[in-house]
């Protein structure tokens, strides 16, 4: 292999004895044969953002080019590898291999070093001085800068600084090629073994042997499964004290991705049954973790020390806000023109709500639909600006934040955006020492604020501050830990109000009527047939429309919903199937899940024109998956792409352009259908929710409450009836284990 075998043609002759004896020129019948390939990536023409997928050049040691497609991590021009896979015939592409391992090397040839030290990895060392330093010590180059770099010298333009810096160089690659052939040795593939070698570097061998779940605890993408894997393969036995402390952790953060705050011990020793470990042996290793300060043990729970923390901070800084209290807004400011406007409108529970924030630092006002929310927030933003405080509005999501600036005509942002998220520094600018400038900080849909954002949260409000909540707590609890909202509704130290009176225009509504029946445990019942609109007419009544349509079998209820979102909607209501409605459902899997109803979805709403490597096609529905504030769009946002071209996409958001490219593609995902708990805090005109009992575990009535309150103006129920039923009969989601409530009492009695 040498740099002039990479810049000629590849040969059509056959491949050397390292890879197979059959030649390129038969290479249809080399479908599937087995094959392995030494060589020197030349060029990487495609790679995927998640590093699953590349496309790469290879030259072979015998000078031949070979086109490689899979899984193969970060490779760099100029790294030697064997890659063991199979033949496939593209049938643009022609012949190439597909890699089902890839292993990295050093160069055995004069050519290989050659390219090796000419490829970059020796900050000042180009092609041509390494082909002087090969010249020179030709297959024993490797050797002379291993053990004897003084003799660097004698090639032309090398002195002593340079050939340390060149041995230096070389045994760094010659460790980070060991440790991750090492690695894939362990089963780890080139993309995961690349994250090792990044976290441990020089140490990853010793890390691995001397305790393998190290790489879960510290690598991201590798799982307890993973780590168990490798620490089979090092000899770890079921009962050594390392697994069953892994095991213990990888439970534990698991329950935490189910909202859990910590964990009770016990449970912990309970579920690591199905590793086989026994519980007494889960309680010695919790012991162990919180000596070394693995984990936190307090009130009974095991907890991360992240939300450990999180969750007394709150809990000590809400208990000090309270007990210091704030200034009493002055009775005169209730004789405000604008507030006696605002007030005249309410009922006497919301004027309640509304008086509270004069008085209290912490004020939770929590309602369901009907019941005035949006209008008592108006009044509250009323009577504080005519008492000259200043005034932050904030929520969850950037599609909530947007309603709240349109109900209140008052700047909202994103709490993230408000508290100044910085990413690369991992936390937010504002907090105790630098905090919000703001008297009154209101927070709407805070039923999705969990625990760690609302320590953020509080901990930047500045001495003297007011606090709103604003939330619904028969919604569903946050997708983080904790339950921030119901703790604080049962906490009696912070004033909060409940709305319960249904406003007649909002009665009249069939979806406002089927939420209450849910939470009463009822089925929502549907509306009366509607006839197809006269040209003119609204698409949908003022009042708000609710139907069911049952369907048993799980693909036919997938094949009907997408028929009614496709035909009946527009037909008989003059929606946009697009545009105007939204498909929600329990989860992402299954014939009724969000992933197979958006492909289902946009085959029948946008099945021609080109689409992108990705799936994506001018005029689809999309949904962004994370904030981004370089673009300035947040999670949940929802978009129609514009446009596509060579780099990425263009998609309108809130009547903008944003442009996305292959750095941030992934944070995008088709949005005909998406997760009830994805919509939270978000509106539509019409949504049309998909249930079946294969979505039993996750089925309640929180869930079918909040999916319904989504819909300003229609809803619609395509599932079994059996489901509908088990949905409203199941109380709630499962309870959450945290302690914000018992520590909250516990501090104002010790105040007291």
């Amino acid at each position: 292999m040498s740099d002039r075998g990479a810049t000629r043609p590849a040969r059509r002759g056959t491949i050397g004895a390292a890879m197979t004896s059959l030649p390129f020129a038969k290479a249809p019948v080399l479908d599937g044969a087995a094959v392995t390939v030494r060589g020197a990536v030349r060029n990487v023409t495609f790679r995927s953002d998640d590093l699953s997928f590349s496309v790469v050049r290879l030259v072979a040691v015998d000078g031949d080019e070979v086109t490689v497609v899979g899984p193969l991590g970060n490779l760099s021009p100029g790294e030697c590898v064997r890659v063991t896979g199979t033949w496939e015939q593209h049938a643009t592409h022609g012949p190439r291999v597909r890699a089902q391992a890839v292993t990295p090397e050093l160069p055995r040839t004069p050519e290989g070093i050659e390219r090796l030290l000419g490829s970059g990895f020796v900050a000042d060392v180009g092609p041509t001085l390494a082909s002087r330093i090969v010249q020179r010590f030709g297959s024993a180059t490797l050797d002379v800068i291993a053990d004897h770099p003084k003799r660097l010298s004698e090639v032309e333009g090398i002195g002593q600084k340079r050939a340390e810096r060149i041995q230096a160089a070389f045994q760094a690659r010659r460790a980070e090629v060991e440790s991750k052939a090492f690695l894939q040795g362990l089963g780890l593939g080139p993309a995961l073994a690349r994250r090792v070698w990044e976290r441990f570097g020089t140490d990853t061998a010793t890390v691995i042997r001397e305790n393998p779940y190290r790489l879960a605890e510290e690598v991201a993408g590798i799982g307890f499964l993973t780590a168990d894997k490798v620490g089979r393969s090092v000899g770890i036995d079921d009962h050594d004290p390392r697994r069953i402390a892994g095991a213990t952790l990888f439970l534990l953060l698991e329950a935490i991705d189910e909202g859990h705050v910590g964990v009770p011990p016990d449970e912990l020793g309970v579920l690591a049954d199905r590793f086989g470990i026994a519980r007494s042996h889960v309680l010695e290793a919790l012991d162990q973790m919180v000596a070394r300060g693995t984990v936190v043990r307090d009130r009974g729970l095991v907890y991360p020390p992240p939300l450990y923390e999180a969750e007394r901070r709150l809990a000590e800084a809400l208990v000090a806000r309270v007990r210091a209290g704030v200034g009493e807004v002055p009775a005169a400011v209730m004789t405000a023109p604008r507030v006696v406007e605002a007030l005249a409108a309410l009922h006497p529970t919301q004027r309640e709500a509304v008086e509270a924030t004069r008085r209290a630092a912490v004020v939770v006002l929590t309602g369901g639909p009907g019941t005035g929310k949006t209008t008592t927030v108006r009044a509250m933003v009323a009577l504080h600006q005519a008492a000259g405080h200043k005034i932050v509005l904030g929520a969850p999501t950037g599609r909530a934040a947007k309603r709240l600036n349109e109900a209140t005509r008052h700047p909202a942002a994103t709490l993230h955006r408000m508290l100044e998220w910085m990413p690369r520094l991992g936390r937010f600018a504002r907090n105790a020492s630098s905090p919000l400038d703001a008297d009154v900080v209101l927070v709407d849909e805070a039923s999705m604020v969990d625990v760690q954002l609302a320590a953020s949260l509080v901990g930047a409000l500045r001495p003297g501050a007011r606090l709103i909540w604003v939330g619904d707590a028969d919604q569903l609890p946050p997708v983080g830990p904790g339950t921030v909202l119901a703790d604080l509704l049962s906490f009696q130290g912070v004033v909060s109000v409940r709305l319960t009176e249904v406003f007649r225009q909002a009665s009249a509504s069939a979806i406002v009527r089927g939420a209450y029946a849910v939470l009463r445990g009822e089925p929502p019942q549907s509306s009366s047939p509607r006839p197809r609109p006269m040209p003119g007419q609204p698409p949908v009544g003022p009042t708000g429309e609710l139907f069911f349509i049952n369907v048993d079998d799980a693909e036919q209820g997938a094949r009907t919903l997408v028929e009614t979102v496709a035909r009946r909607l527009p037909q008989s209501f003059g929606l946009d199937p697009v545009r105007d409605v939204q498909v929600l459902v329990p989860t992402h899997r299954g014939p009724l899940g969000a992933q197979s109803l958006n492909e289902a979805l946009q085959q029948a709403l946008n099945p021609s024109g080109p689409r992108n490597k990705r799936g994506f096609a001018a005029g689809d529905k999309v949904m962004q998956l994370k904030n981004d504030y370089d673009l300035d769009v947040w999670n949940g946002d929802v978009g129609t792409v514009a446009s596509l071209d060579a780099e990425g996409l263009t998609v309108i958001v809130d009547g903008r352009e944003v442009k996305y490219t292959a750095t941030n593609l992934d944070a995008l995902a088709l949005a005909y259908a998406a997760t009830v708990h994805k919509a939270q805090g978000s509106e539509y005109d019409a949504v049309v929710i998909g249930l079946h009992t294969s979505h039993f575990t996750l089925l309640n009535r929180a869930l079918l409450y909040t999916a319904i309150t989504r819909a300003r103006r229609l809803a619609v129920i395509v599932g079994s009836e059996r489901a509908l039923r088990f949905a409203v009969s199941a109380m709630r989601v499962v309870a959450r284990h945290g302690a914000l409530r018992e520590r909250l009492v516990a501090l104002s009695s010790e105040a007291t």
